[in-house]
């Protein structure tokens, strides 16, 4: 479960003056660390956020720390709990959508920048969904209204799909780590510490 919300997330990266959405910033992060074992929180940083000073602002590090660290847990824990960073459920239906296909271009981009993988060698399975997503990447949404039921339940299964579709791209590429998930929640528990020593003025910034 993430500890932080879509609209913190959008406030910090606003302030931040990136021009990355949150729900694409989430994308990129659940990308990379599907491909990369060891992805660091500062390579995602450098994604996300162009200038470096202010890569250093302690509040966005507080809840980017927490976000990289729940969903590093998410993806490597015990419980299948991954979910994406999408808008709340209160958003109307057509920004909801246009979030996810947002996310899923994230992913996409995420996937390609970490550790590179060979097309020929990723399972049939893995590059089914890696199709998909970069359909849903690419749908356009037009609703009248907010949206009536049937789109609500079409969307809610889309989101399902992303978020099963993704754990097992992410457990077909790294099954030590879907295997031996106590480590990275170790890693992921470090990184919440980080988060907090980063409210003590005198702890060491990123950079």
């Amino acid at each position: 479960m993430l500890q932080v919300t879509f609209a913190e997330v959008v406030r910090v990266l606003e302030g931040l003056g990136s021009s990355v959405s949150a729900a694409e910033a989430h994308g990129c992060l659940v990308g990379a660390l599907c491909t990369s074992p060891h992805y660091p929180m500062e390579r995602w940083l450098e994604e996300i956020i162009p200038e470096e000073d202010r890569r250093n602002d302690d509040d966005s590090q507080q809840a980017l720390r927490l976000l990289y660290a729940d969903t590093l847990n998410a993806l490597r824990g015990e419980n299948m709990e991954f979910e994406a960073l999408l808008p709340d459920d209160d958003i109307p239906l057509a920004s909801r959508a246009g979030g996810l296909s947002q996310w899923c271009q994230g992913f996409l981009y995420g996937f390609a920048t970490g550790e590179p993988v060979k097309q020929d060698e990723l399972p049939g399975n893995v590059n089914e969904i890696l199709n998909d997503l970069t359909h849903i990447g690419r749908a356009s949404v037009e609703l009248d209204g907010d949206g009536n039921e049937s789109e609500e339940e079409a969307y809610a299964e889309v989101v399902e799909y992303v978020r099963v579709g993704v754990q097992l791209i992410h457990d077909e590429l790294l099954p030590a780590a879907a295997a031996n998930r106590i480590d990275a929640d170790e890693d992921a528990e470090g990184a919440v510490d980080d988060a907090d020593a980063d409210q003590d003025p005198d702890a060491s910034t990123l950079h």
